[in-house]
């Protein structure tokens, strides 16, 4: 049986050069089209069984929250027709529902009532979304006091405890801190194995193959991929690494200064959580490619890395060193290496130059946990060296698991062998510790 059916979905917008062209169009009882169409969402077909978790991929202004929200019931098609069937959860815009004036606990039950749930229904389920909030005495205060971070948790709480037949999720666990994020992918797993319909939207390959049962895969509003996940990310993947292709091409032939320039430079930072140093040189690039020299959304145990990090001298750096940290999920400083470390001295850099240097790192079999990758430049030697720029957390990438389960943080290379004397017979062993002339 399915719970969401989409039959040729189309969705437009109006889209006007200025506010008197809207007026015009009313006076004129929409005789004089004063605005052009945008389509968000063209032709789109497909089905959703029950219980599946169905991922939706594409890059910013694919279509991929308007479709969402055609079946959260939000918008409405401008063609075709929609199908949903069961009690629908939405996380779009967590806490977008709520009251300012109203306290926490209002607000549970006005969001209860919304979905359709008694009161009676709501007060069973409030002490474990309390509790799952876990915003304390703030539960009871008007949630105009609270910060940006409690009314994520409280709505996330609110959604996900109300027993929904289909979820939605739109980006929603980027969000909150890193324990909170946690919880709420366990829950998400945990409703997963009940049964429970997901609809979930990211741009992120790795968190699309590590959740979903198929994926589709939406290009300007149309249906550009749909099925096994695997294959369609590859594809996704690929048509990027076009697109990144053919930017890089451009900007060639335009004969732009700069890092956009070097074939083989980083030239952007995906991430920045704290930037520290004296700034006489800076971080401009930072990436983890595959040995096909390939972006990577995922890390795969026991697989070769390189990772490459392009710096820029704003001044003079006499003993430049390069290199970078890895912080594991709990914020530990798993491992890191720079070129000092390894015996790779490099030369002198000159302001305005720019430098990139690869890192090729086989990785050993880690816990299926995240890593950051943190990039630096100093200037100096391994015992004498003052910090130009370092870039916390400039990506964080999931390892996938291995195939077997990792004990701790990683698993040692080992080898294993069975003490000869072990393997003798009972017999044998009974002859080998009997006393001379017994």
């Amino acid at each position: 049986m399915t719970s969401v059916e989409f039959q040729s979905v189309s969705k437009s917008y109006a889209i006007y050069h200025a506010p008197e062209d809207r007026l015009q169009e009313l006076v004129t009882l929409n005789r004089w089209k004063r605005h052009r169409d945008f389509w968000a969402l063209c032709d789109v077909s497909f089905e959703v069984g029950r219980g599946e978790t169905f991922c939706i991929l594409g890059e910013n202004g694919s279509g991929k929250s308007t479709l969402l929200e055609i079946v959260a019931g939000i918008l409405p098609p401008t063609a075709g027709t929609v199908a949903v069937r069961g009690r629908v959860a939405a996380l779009l815009q967590l806490g977008a529902g709520f009251n300012p004036e109203f306290t926490g606990h209002d607000n549970v039950y006005l969001n209860g009532a919304l979905l359709g749930l008694t009161a009676r229904q709501t007060a069973e389920r409030y002490p474990e979304i309390a509790e799952f909030a876990g915003i304390g005495e703030f539960i009871n205060r008007p949630v105009k006091t609270y910060s940006s971070g409690m009314v994520v948790r409280l709505a996330f709480a609110v959604a996900i405890h109300l027993d929904p037949e289909v979820l939605l999720v739109d980006e929603a666990l980027a969000v909150g801190d890193y324990g909170f994020r946690q919880r709420c992918l366990r829950k998400v797993h945990e409703l997963r194995a009940r049964g429970v319909t997901i609809l979930f939207v990211s741009h992120s390959a790795s968190g699309v193959k590590a959740v979903g049962d198929r994926v589709l895969w939406l290009d300007h509003g149309r249906v550009a991929g749909l099925g096994e996940p695997n294959r369609v990310v590859a594809d996704y993947q690929a048509a990027m690494a076009d697109k990144d292709s053919s930017y890089r091409r451009r900007h060639l032939e335009l004969g732009e200064a700069g890092i956009a320039g070097a074939a083989e430079a980083a030239d952007r930072i995906p991430n920045i959580d704290h930037r520290s140093g004296d700034g006489r040189a800076e971080v401009v690039g930072l990436a983890v490619l595959n040995g096909h020299g390939q972006p990577l959304e995922m890390l795969e145990p026991g697989s070769r890395i390189l990772v490459r990090i392009s710096v820029r001298a704003n001044q003079d750096v006499e003993q430049p060193i390069v290199g970078f940290l890895l912080r594991n999920q709990l914020g530990l400083d798993f491992s890191g290496t720079n070129t000092a470390r390894e015996g790779c001295s490099l030369p002198p850099l000159k302001a305005g130059s720019v430098l990139t240097v690869d890192f090729s790192c086989d990785l050993p079999e880690l816990y299926a946990g995240s890593l950051s990758f943190s990039p630096m430049v100093f200037d100096g030697t391994l015992g004498d060296s003052s910090t130009c720029d370092w870039i916390d957390h400039a990506i964080a990438l999931q390892m996938g698991r291995f195939a077997s389960e990792v004990y701790g943080y990683l698993h040692l290379p080992c080898r294993v062998e069975v003490n000869a004397r072990m393997r003798q017979e009972p017999a044998e062993v009974g002859r080998l510790v009997e006393k001379p002339g017994a």
